[in-house]
């Protein structure tokens, strides 16, 4: 059975048993920043188990995208070495929210194993929770005997989602892959760590909520959620040995032997680089694919650890040129028929894996050679750890992953001062202020997770209508429900329906008013804190609110407009941009408000002017086509045939909303749009700019404020030509001629300095002394800008031939100080340790080579003692 017969097997038998089937979710998950990366099927619906949001469904089934390298759960350095580690892979699993309970899902789990996929029942384990008593007896009544039945305690068999919340004991059953495979100790059992006992699916049974005191309370519906591998599955339904013998990996190892012309099986080293490429080819293929690139923080740098180790094992297959693109586009041949995102994205993916490539190939020999000659000096020294700084080193100017260094040091059985590189890598931290945040951003307050587990919901009215009549249901303040709020309060209202649009999909909230005849509120912000839940942030301007009052509800219809124009502006800039840039363009965030809009997006190089200014002139093109703009409601599968573009990651339920302007552009999508383009009236794009690796910015205007934006620029022309005294159309000629005659100026000036420069080295040259033997020149220049007094300290060590230049000035308020010595001191004199201890004088610090270093600081008033004190160390 091939993995996709698997798969599709799979998928089939619980859908036949009342489960939804719901496509893989993202690898990047939506709304939780506590995960890098999504690693298992019960990622999407979480949700769900915390009772935070429902579907439409009480049964699901998934074949979910997994990667584990980084966090908490990283398989990076066990990858290629074991049969069945991977980065990337696919959990098949079945679930009940508040359905069926532990003798289903056993019933099913073993009915799917033995009578539909024919595995042999006597080769198969059970273990359990040491207490689940319940589980033990269901088991039994299955038919395995009471010894193959194995309790496990709470660190092997009870699942968690955290510290606090849904948890339970859990199930596993396991496969006797026979004495041949694994230690072959006489003592092998279930417990051991080795490949012979091989987990095939655990079954966790959520039947707990724990509290913040650690126990445990009844779940009112508990459920299941299940997880098994798809290529563990498939490597014992394919009868072989490992997972990288099935066929998800054979044509991988296949096209790694062909570019490598190394064949498989012959040498163990060499086997392991075939694996680690073939493995992560997929990972780098599909991360990219769902909108992660490479960069040097967060889910970024993971992919770059994962790339760059592919790269690093191309090398020592003895692969000289770029390949990951090649093995990325096998991923795409063999995955396609389950993802076909793979196929729209694939050019995208090329791109930003031969740009990866090409930049660590300039810096891996040469890292190499850097970290051949450290090893060396290790082995003749006799020591055994690498210092943290040159691993840092490493890192930093040639791209190594810490990970990477230790794999390779590890080879040789060495290792490296962790806490030394993390020391480093502190440092660096500290100076850019650059550190990966996110985890605790986003969070829904608690009093709204409760009203939404209550029923509470809001009926939004507002694309019909922007004044409805409703009535007041909640009054919140903080995190708490109050019963009323007086003048002058800020306070959060709940109402049975509303126009007002809450801040979702990148587009903000509504602004307006909510008012009685004994009341009025002032709208400043409209929220979605849930599904199906909005919150109006109101001032009270008059009067006493109570809950339980009538209210009416009118959102400001002239900024309800500004914001409608720019996000059916958007949805026309997306459209263009593929069919200017291609269909590798992905959504990468967005903000839609009443004063611009700013879209963010996939692409790997800033856009030519040229593309730029065609981009533009297609959307108000389009613009006055005057467009029909109509919505419709749909299964979700419908739209995405017909095309409709979603934002990747996003959760749909199985109704969606289309946006459609005319032919040209149709997205999901749940915000507020215009009827016809045209009455966007003009699209002015403002600046385009990189904002993250791969991902790019437009930010633009619409109607009236683009106008007022095109009108500004004019004014600003004629102002231009008026001090030019031009025609608006010469300005281009006449600040030409003006800047190609400041060039001529400013050569002559370079000119005359280069004169007086080489009247004042010699004159420098007259102030030599000698010092126990060493000429020494210590002189103080002011005026004279670093770059300047480096190249008067290259001229003096020249004119010299052997000796010690010290030069200190002051240029623009900075004090400096370089000094440099000639090749055959460098051994008795290191510049680097001379301006360490002679910048102290200066109140600074300084750094640098043995024959050259500089330093700055701020205490002018010691410079001449900075001077002086070089004699005193020679």
């Amino acid at each position: 059975m091939t993995s996709d017969e698997t798969r599709r097997s799979f998928l089939n038998y619980f859908a036949e048993r009342g489960h939804r089937i719901v496509p893989s979710a993202s690898l990047v998950p939506k709304d939780d920043p506590t995960l890098l990366f999504t690693n298992a099927g019960m990622v999407q619906f979480k949700g769900v188990f915390l009772t935070e949001e429902t579907r439409d469904y009480i049964r699901a089934t998934t074949s979910q995208k997994c990667v584990r390298a980084g966090g908490k759960h990283n398989d990076l350095e066990n990858v290629g070495i074991t049969a069945r580690h991977h980065t990337f892979f696919e959990m098949l699993g079945n679930f009940s929210f508040g359905d069926y309970f532990k003798e289903e899902a056993i019933e099913m789990g073993w009915d799917l194993l033995i009578h539909q996929w024919g595995l042999p029942r006597e080769k198969m384990w059970i273990t359990i929770y040491l207490e689940d008593d319940e589980a033990f007896h269901l088991w039994r009544k299955i038919g395995i005997p009471e010894d193959r039945i194995v309790r496990l305690g709470e660190k092997d068999n009870f699942w968690a989602m955290g510290e606090t919340g849904p948890c339970g004991p859990c199930s596993e059953i396991i496969i006797d892959q026979g004495e041949g495979i694994g230690c072959g100790r006489p003592s092998c059992s279930v417990a051991c760590d080795c490949d012979r006992f091989l987990e095939l699916w655990n079954l966790v049974f959520m039947q707990f909520n724990r509290d913040q005191e650690g126990k445990l309370h009844p779940l009112a519906k508990p459920c299941i959620d299940t997880g098994m591998g798809l290529e563990r599955i498939s490597a014992i339904l394919q009868g072989v040995r490992s997972n990288y013998d099935t066929n998800l990996f054979k044509p991988l190892i296949q096209e790694v032997e062909a570019i490598s012309g190394t064949s498989y099986g012959k040498d163990p080293r060499a086997d392991i680089s075939i694996r680690v490429i073939a493995d992560h080819s997929r990972a780098t293929t599909f991360l990219i694919s769902d909108g992660v690139l490479p960069s040097n923080e967060g889910r970024g740098y993971v992919l770059r650890r994962i790339m760059r180790r592919a790269i690093r094992h191309g090398k020592m297959l003895g692969i000289r040129d770029s390949f990951l693109d090649r093995t990325s586009s096998k991923v795409v041949e063999l995955m396609r028929g389950a993802y076909p995102e793979l196929m729209e994205t694939q050019s995208f993916t090329s791109k930003v894996i031969r740009n990866e490539e090409e930049r660590f190939s300039e810096t891996l020999d040469s890292g190499l050679k850097i970290l051949r000659e450290e090893l060396e000096r290790l082995k003749e020294e006799g020591e055994k750890t690498l210092s943290g700084e040159v691993v840092f080193r490493l890192y930093d100017t040639y791209g190594f992953p810490p990970d990477l260094t230790d794999e390779i040091l590890r080879e040789e059985g060495l290792g490296y001062d962790e806490i030394g590189f993390q020391a480093q890598m502190e440092g660096q931290r500290q100076k850019s202020k650059q550190s990966w945040q996110g985890i605790g951003e986003g969070k829904t307050k608690e009093v709204y997770r409760r009203l939404a587990n209550e029923g509470v919901r809001t009926a939004f009215t507002g694309y019909e209508e922007v004044q409805s009549e409703s009535k007041i249901l909640k009054l919140v303040r903080g995190d708490e429900i109050v019963s009323s709020a007086g003048e002058g309060e800020e306070i959060e209202v709940i109402t049975e329906k509303t126009p007002f649009y809450g801040e979702a999909g990148g587009q903000v909230g509504d602004r307006g008013v909510i008012f009685q005849e004994n009341y009025s509120l002032e709208v400043v912000e409209t929220l979605k804190p849930a599904e199906e839940l909005i919150v109006h942030q109101v001032r009270v301007k008059r009067g006493m609110l109570k809950e339980g009052m009538e209210a009416s509800l009118r959102v400001d219809p002239i900024r309800r407009r500004a914001i409608a124009l720019n996000h059916t502006a958007t949805h026309l800039l997306q459209a263009v941009l593929k069919e200017v840039l291609g269909d590798h363009i992905r959504q990468a965030g967005s903000l839609v408000s009443a004063e611009r809009l700013r879209f963010d997006f996939t692409h790997f190089a800033a856009i030519e002017k040229e593309d730029l200014a065609r981009i533009e002139a297609l959307v108000n093109q389009k613009i006055r086509e005057n467009l029909k703009v109509d919505t419709k409601a749909m299964a979700i599968e419908e739209a995405l045939q017909m095309g409709a573009m979603a934002l990747f990651g996003e959760k749909y339920g199985e109704k969606v909303r289309v946006v459609m302007a005319s032919d040209f552009s149709m997205e999901l999508c749940g915000g507020t749009h215009t009827s016809r383009t045209g009455d966007i009236g003009l699209f002015k794009i403002l600046n385009e700019m990189g904002v993250a690796a791969g991902v790019r910015r437009i930010e633009a205007l619409t109607g009236e404020a683009a106008d007022e934006h095109v009108r500004e620029e004019e004014r600003e022309l004629w102002q231009t030509a008026q001090a030019l005294k031009a025609h608006p159309g010469e300005i281009f000629q006449k600040v030409d001629r003006l800047l190609q005659r400041q060039r001529e100026l400013e050569r002559e000036i370079l000119s005359l300095q280069g004169k007086l420069g080489y009247q004042e080295v010699l004159d420098l040259l007259s102030r030599i002394k000698e010092v126990k033997g060493i000429k020494l020149l210590s002189a103080k220049i002011d005026g004279k800008d670093p770059k300047q007094m480096r190249e008067y300290i290259d001229q003096l060590k020249a004119k010299i031939g052997s000796g010690i230049v010290l030069l200190g000035g002051q240029s623009q308020n900075k004090v400096s100080l370089i000094i440099g010595v000639t090749p055959d001191l460098t051994r008795r004199y290191n510049a680097s340790e001379l301006i360490k201890k002679i910048s102290v004088h200066i109140g600074g610090t300084g750094g640098g080579r043995p024959d050259f270093a500089q330093a700055g600081g701020t205490n002018s008033c010691r410079l001449d003692e900075a001077l002086k004190a070089i004699e005193d160390l020679i």
